[in-house]
């Protein structure tokens, strides 16, 4: 009994198959699923580095809530400024005493990679870098030291509104965040980065 070769033709055609379908499934991953992004700025030191590499989950988010110390990939808002000229910083650049609470309509094309540091309805305030949360002090061994400049502190206490979040660096002294530009809409988030995979020495969950 003798084995029949497959024609050429129909081999090439499988592999072309097999090949189509194995890029359309990597495209839906990346696409829906798990998408890797690199981290741009100093913002997220020192837990994230430059040029570190991370992955970041799209779908957890629909089935679950944001927790506070999450690190999330989201857009931001299109302007970089407060709503409110009270909070944040004003034009000349002096910090006010309150951060920015006011969250904006405009969302911009950009990606950031900030952490979670305050759920809808929660009050915040902001001393020495450290935030305060509902009255009581968030964990901060993960953040860069921050003293008494303005940007590390916002003592005046603000609510987050519904549906929005409260996103920082844990660069706390070099880091645009929601201090000054306001609360995060749900609808703008990403998804929740869960790893870490470049460079080597830094592989590991976040």
């Amino acid at each position: 009994m003798t084995k029949t070769k497959k024609p050429l033709a129909r081999s090439v055609a499988e592999l072309v198959v097999i090949v189509a379908i194995a890029l359309g499934l990597a495209i839906a991953i990346q696409g829906f699923i798990v998408k890797p992004y690199e981290i741009p700025s100093a913002s997220m030191e020192p837990t994230l580095q430059i040029n570190q590499r991370i992955l970041v989950d799209r779908v957890g988010m629909h089935f679950s809530t944001p927790h506070v110390g999450d690190i999330f990939v989201f857009h931001p808002p299109a302007s970089e400024t407060c709503a409110d000229p009270r909070e944040g910083e004003n034009g000349a650049g002096q910090d006010a005493s309150a951060a920015c609470d006011v969250a904006q309509t405009h969302e911009s094309s950009q990606t950031y990679v900030k952490r979670v540091v305050g759920l809808p309805g929660d009050r915040l305030s902001i001393v020495n870098g450290h935030v305060y949360r509902n009255g009581r002090v968030e964990p901060s061994s993960f953040t860069e030291p921050c003293g008494d400049a303005g940007e590390c502190n916002f003592r005046a206490a603000i609510t987050v509104p519904k549906g929005d979040y409260y996103m920082m660096g844990d660069n706390r002294p070099d880091s645009l965040d929601s201090r000054y530009w306001g609360p995060v809409p749900k609808a703008w988030l990403i998804g929740k980065a869960f790893l870490t995979y470049w460079p080597p020495d830094r592989i590991g969950f976040l």
